[in-house]
């Protein structure tokens, strides 16, 4: 007896998530290409729902994911968070923001333990949260014109969706995430962040086939995809493993600084560039939160991240300064890209005031993801 419930279940964000099925195949198109397809909270709670629905479906066998593209312009898979939505909730004190994060936080621990083999087609820009719903995938499909990184640290916050980041081999982890460097196709397929290489100009035939070409069964899903695999382009930071396992393994965020400051080369003028840019606080946050996450499962990592993120924001609510409101007001509001940290210098932030973010606001009461397992 067939299942009577539709296929494609009504949407939340107004044609920002799409939705089509091809055979065995559930597809996904991320449609927001004008904001390089950052995600919003309903497009969260569409893919949500679609996720759901489609691993309850027998017909559903596979599902693929992807960005949908600007014309004459570069592509984007998703640049992670809608950063302006975040700053406006936050000022405007809208429970939507603390939503936003226990949903997102949520669909990446869904598609991480996603029943069926779920696809990501990461061509162009993916960072933040764009990581986030890619990186549980089952595989991860890159092009030449991949652009991955995590660099939240560059506007106050945390690599939040980053339990990853742990899986890293050697001190990677802590490499990326403070400094936000941006990684082509085969430096993440080395680093075992991404799987298999496509050529952009081979993906335009592979997306019409996985919508049109008869796919009967998950594993002609994915062999569709593998017909198209190539051998990847040359990792370009292998070479800088042993010092970046050197510097960034380093016992403190002092420590590794004044490591870093000792080296006197292009590279490590570069690094201190790019760490220069950052919130003092939130590169001590995301330096101790990486190195935890190395001891947590996913589930306690984003309960972790979520404690975080609430006190990333909460100042906000009481109207006295903000890191993060700070941090997107500089780069993505008034773009003048002189935030003003507080504290300004690594020499001010105080251990206490690290360990102060890693508090569970809900201490005693039911926590907002103690519902992941």
């Amino acid at each position: 007896m067939s299942d009577p419930r539709p296929l494609i279940p009504a949407l939340c964000s107004e044609g920002l998530i799409q939705a089509e099925v091809n055979g065995a195949l559930g597809i996904i198109t991320l449609n927001r290409p004008q904001a390089l397809n950052a995600l919003s909270l309903p497009m969260i709670r569409d893919l949500r729902t679609l996720l759901h629905s489609w691993a309850e479906a027998p017909r559903i066998e596979a599902v693929v994911v992807l960005g949908a593209g600007r014309e004459g312009k570069p592509p984007a898979f998703c640049a992670g968070g809608d950063i302006r939505f975040f700053h406006a909730a936050a000022l405007a004190k809208d429970p939507a923001l603390a939503e936003f994060f226990s949903e997102e936080y949520t669909l990446n621990h869904e598609i991480h333990h996603y029943p069926k083999p779920y696809i990501a087609l990461m061509d162009g820009i993916v960072m933040g949260g764009g990581m986030g719903i890619s990186q549980g995938a089952r595989l991860r499909v890159l092009t030449e014109r991949s652009k991955l990184a995590m660099p939240e640290a560059h506007i106050g916050l945390f690599p939040d969706v980053g339990w990853f980041l742990a899986q890293c081999p050697g001190h990677v982890g802590e490499w990326l995430a403070l400094t936000g460097q941006v990684l082509g196709a085969g430096d993440a397929i080395a680093l075992g962040l991404g799987d298999v290489f496509v050529r952009s100009d081979e993906l335009p035939g592979l997306v019409q086939a996985l919508r049109s070409a008869p796919q009967p069964s998950a594993e002609r899903v994915v062999a569709t995809v593998m017909e198209r695999v190539e051998v990847a382009p040359e990792a370009m930071h292998l070479g800088e493993r042993e010092r970046i396992d050197r510097h960034f393994g380093a016992a403190t965020l002092q420590d590794l600084m004044s490591s870093l400051q000792t080296e006197h080369s292009d590279w490590s003028r570069q690094v201190m560039t790019q760490l220069a840019k950052n919130s003092p606080l939130a590169m001590a946050i995301s330096l101790e939160l990486v190195r935890r996450g190395r001891h947590l499962s996913l589930a306690e990592d984003l309960r972790l991240e979520r404690n975080l993120v609430h006190w990333c924001f909460e100042p906000a609510w009481r109207a006295q300064h903000c890191e993060t409101v700070e941090g997107i007001r500089a780069l993505a509001i008034d773009k003048d890209h002189r935030p003003h940290w507080q504290p300004a210098s690594l020499d001010a932030l105080t251990p206490e005031r690290v360990a102060a973010m890693f508090r569970d606001p809900w201490a005693g009461q039911v926590h907002p993801l103690a519902h992941l397992r």
